[in-house]
């Protein structure tokens, strides 16, 4: 009688999940794609709001702010890997104390704060026409002090997604039951759709507030973004009844961070499945370390890619000049396209040669977007040494702010091939470190993936500083010399070629090693 009126509580509820209420979760009430499509929108806001930024951020900080080309990639990079680093706080917040849910209340509000004086700080940048900056970029560079409160706000928003950033995609992961192989599957299948509406945000960000930044203002390309941030935090509260929350953890459990360090600490007095966990998170440490080489390479194409752009013709109908950061705006696009290909028609035929339920494991993908990216800096280089070939034909070397008679168009492959690594690598990614960790620590596993994107930035940021420097004696004639036609970033990239690939030889090694752990009951 016990088993039999058990049976129906299975099947109906889901277990180590609660709803809005902390009563156990309704499988047919809570959670999957109901659920999940609500969390996905704030996704979409969120990633609107900071391409909003940052695609765009090379140029405001050479133009308004007045930075030379290479201290503003610099910046940029330096910004763009503590945006990547600190989710791995944000998470550890989320995972040990607040959980999920809280934590994206508390962060999205402090991005809105960051968002706000961000365009607080734009609104008072001296207004100068591109003729006056160039005759005296000191004489209209803003105060040290409105500087200050510039990055203080981009930190700021930075802060703001430590928290938003990670709990965000777990918690939409944590909408499907890996214990039902059904929903297991939907799960796998949403890290595809989660990444394609997040480019599909991406894609209208760089279309509309790049042209907005560009066009019209600084201070209402930044203020929309925040707009879309606010948003974004109703809509996500207004579904609050749909989630599934992971049921938190009794007064007598020990907290997951203390479970596994002491299995690393003592293995011998722990529990087998302790000790199997730690276990776990040690072996991902080499798959992490050899991912970094990915990183670099895909942290040029907001900076160097976009500053190409600038010096090239841009004219696609007579008397309209797309910004050049607008490029950018192709990766989403190609990656909406193939997203739904990938899911939808290789994964099946994948599935039905390999009879992994993935199609193609989690690593054999990322290393195929490692080997996109290395071949996408191998074109980068060759169109920047036609580009520099372009502008000594014409006698352009000297004459920066001439146009060099070379289409944009010619950027249009590295683009395109880093977005098709993005499908592979990054969605890769992060399947991989959500499934590869304990359950109660996946906010912890995506911000590792985060962490390897911040952690590349960061690891670019200090190449340029360093082969600036070490390049910069004859004349101050550098690699990433602030007239571009002086530069040689065709350098810089064939290095990040050799990079990547010395990257790839080791992934492949440590992949061939890799046991998968088996965290889904099956």
């Amino acid at each position: 009688m016990t088993s039999t009126a058990e049976t129906p509580l299975l099947e109906e509820y889901v277990t180590d999940a609660v709803d809005h209420g902390e009563l156990p979760a309704g499988r047919s009430s809570t959670g999957r794609w109901s659920a999940a499509w609500f969390i996905i929108g704030v996704e979409v806001a969120e990633r609107f709001a900071y391409y909003g930024i940052a695609s765009n951020l090379i140029n405001y900080l050479t133009g308004p702010l007045g930075l030379s080309t290479a201290v503003a990639a610099s910046n940029v990079n330096a910004w763009s890997g503590i945006s990547c680093l600190l989710p791995v706080l944000g998470a550890f917040v989320a995972d040990a104390f607040l959980g999920r849910y809280r934590t994206i209340i508390i962060a999205s509000l402090v991005y809105v704060l960051g968002l706000a004086l961000l365009t607080l700080s734009a609104c008072l940048v001296p207004i100068s026409t591109p003729s006056e900056h160039i005759a005296s970029v000191a004489s209209s560079s803003p105060s040290s002090l409105l500087n200050l409160l510039f990055f203080f706000s981009l930190y700021l928003v930075a802060i703001g997604q430590s928290g938003h950033k990670p709990c965000v995609q777990a918690f939409g992961a944590d909408q499907f039951d890996e214990k039902d192989p059904k929903e297991r599957l939907e799960r796998s299948s949403f890290f595809n759709w989660w990444y394609l509406s997040m480019c599909a945000g991406v894609s209208l960000a760089i279309l509309v507030v790049v042209y907005i930044q560009e066009a019209v203002s600084w201070a209402l390309g930044f203020g929309i973004p925040c707009v879309f941030m606010v948003v974004s935090l109703v809509l996500f509260v207004l579904g609050r009844r749909k989630y599934r929350y992971v049921r938190r953890r009794h007064e007598d459990e020990t907290n997951p961070f203390t479970r596994i360090g002491r299995a690393l600490l003592a293995p011998s007095a722990c529990r087998a499945s302790d000790v199997e966990d730690a276990t776990a998170l040690v072996r991902l440490i080499p798959v992490w370390l050899t991912t970094l080489t990915y990183a670099i390479p895909y942290a040029q194409y907001m900076t160097f890619f976009t500053k190409q752009g600038v010096t090239m013709e841009r004219t696609i109908v007579p008397g309209v000049k797309i910004p050049p950061a607008s490029l950018q705006v192709l990766m989403g696009f190609l990656i909406v396209i193939c997203v739904p290909i990938y899911d939808r028609v290789l994964v099946p035929v994948s599935r039905y040669i390999t009879k992994d339920p993935c199609g193609i494991t989690m690593l054999k993908r990322i290393g195929t977007g490692m080997v996109l990216s290395s071949l996408t800096m191998v074109v980068a280089a060759m169109v920047e040494s036609k580009r520099l070939e372009t502008a000594k034909a014409y006698g352009l070397i000297d004459q920066p702010e001439t146009t060099v008679p070379m289409s944009i168009c010619w950027l249009l492959p590295q683009y395109l091939m880093l977005a098709l690594a993005e499908v592979f690598t990054i969605v890769g990614m992060q399947e991989f470190f959500y499934s590869q960790v304990p359950t109660e620590l996946r906010s912890i596993g995506l911000a590792l993936y985060l962490s390897t994107l911040g952690v590349g930035s960061l690891l670019s940021s200090l190449l340029i500083s360093v082969i600036g420097l070490a390049t910069g004696g004859d004349g101050g004639n550098s690699w990433f010399n602030s007239n571009l036609n002086r530069a040689h970033l065709d350098y810089f990239y064939w290095l990040l070629v050799a990079i990547s690939a010395l990257g790839f030889f080791a992934f492949l090694i440590i992949s061939r090693s890799y046991i998968y752990r088996r965290v889904d009951g099956v």
